[in-house]
């Protein structure tokens, strides 16, 4: 019983020490909090908003049936020696698409072609009542279109494009949600559907160089044939793969389909200001609440009589 009446006592006076070293540097609490959470809400306003936009696609199949009938036959054989894959089996173009469009290599290219160096680099907010983009003036002339540093290396301008940029795939429907994050909204809408629009572009200009190389190949071996059942069946497989190109050079979207196209967002995906105020004046409260306790207690050690 005493060692718990004691153990109470000394719990009652620890609590009793805590208050008062809270009740005598209320003021060093406050201020600090109040600097912390004041500080915070300026940083908070100072951090341009960001909008993102989202496309949702599903992966088309341009393996084609006659291609795979032809793939399971003799023929299918006779083609792979050549070099031609004309089985559906393995890795398809969806799929390679997804890989692709997240290389350096693509990105890349697609930043050169679209000129989206100044975007990704210079741009440090949008301007909503002109609708127009804010370049850091240290950085980049817009005026003149000039850069006033060193032009970004490919890699910065990759990782910059790429921090922005996500894409999930849904296991379960195969569908894809591609979506980019930029200052401004019709920014952000224009990029994702360039970027839709130029990896189908870049998957069917693949299939067809694939496919002419491959008609090339037969037709040589066509001429140096001496068997003419051996050229029927070249002819055969050059007919098959001359439909492939046909239907590449018929379908735009080559790899993957639109199934929700992009739209102009209205509202900021970030930041969320609140939380960044909230957050930050519980650290300053924590803060200035241990230096209270530290404060209290160097006092309470320098009173102390020699």
């Amino acid at each position: 019983m005493s060692s718990e009446k004691n153990f109470s006592l000394d719990e009652e006076v620890d609590l009793r020490k805590m208050l008062d070293a809270f009740l005598k540097n209320m003021i060093l609490i406050v201020l600090v909090t109040s600097s912390f959470a004041m500080i915070s809400i300026f940083y908070a306003l100072s951090i341009p908003n960001q909008y993102q936009s989202s496309v949702v696609v599903a992966p088309i199949n341009n393996d084609g049936s006659s291609l795979s009938s032809l793939g399971s036959s003799s023929i299918g054989g006779l083609a792979s020696l050549a070099g031609i894959n004309l089985s559906s089996e393995g890795v398809s173009e969806s799929q390679i698409a997804l890989r692709i469009m997240q290389s350096w290599s693509f990105i890349e290219v697609f930043i050169q072609k679209n000129n989206l160096s100044k975007y990704l680099i210079a741009a440090e907010g949008w301007d909503d009542q002109n609708d127009r983009m804010l370049f850091n003036p240290d950085v980049y002339d817009s005026k003149n279109e000039k850069w006033l540093i060193n032009k970004p290396s490919s890699w910065s301008l990759y990782k910059s494009f790429i921090g922005r940029l996500s894409v999930q795939e849904d296991q379960k429907t195969g569908m894809t949600t591609i979506t980019f994050k930029y200052y401004s909204p019709r920014v952000s809408k224009e990029i994702v559907e360039l970027f839709i629009e130029d990896i189908n572009q870049y998957m069917r200009s693949r299939k067809l160089e694939k496919v002419d190389k491959s008609i090339r190949y037969l037709q040589r071996q066509i001429d140096n044939s001496p068997i003419k059942e051996m050229a029927n069946v070249f002819y055969q497989i050059i007919a098959e793969e001359t439909k492939a190109k046909m239907l590449a050079e018929a379908t735009p979207e080559y790899a993957f389909v639109t199934i929700s196209r992009a739209m102009i967002p209205y509202e900021r995906s970030e930041p969320t200001r609140s939380i960044i105020v909230i957050i930050w004046t519980i650290i300053g409260f924590t803060i200035s609440l241990l230096a209270g306790l530290i404060k209290y207690h160097l006092d309470g050690f320098s009173l102390k009589p020699d």
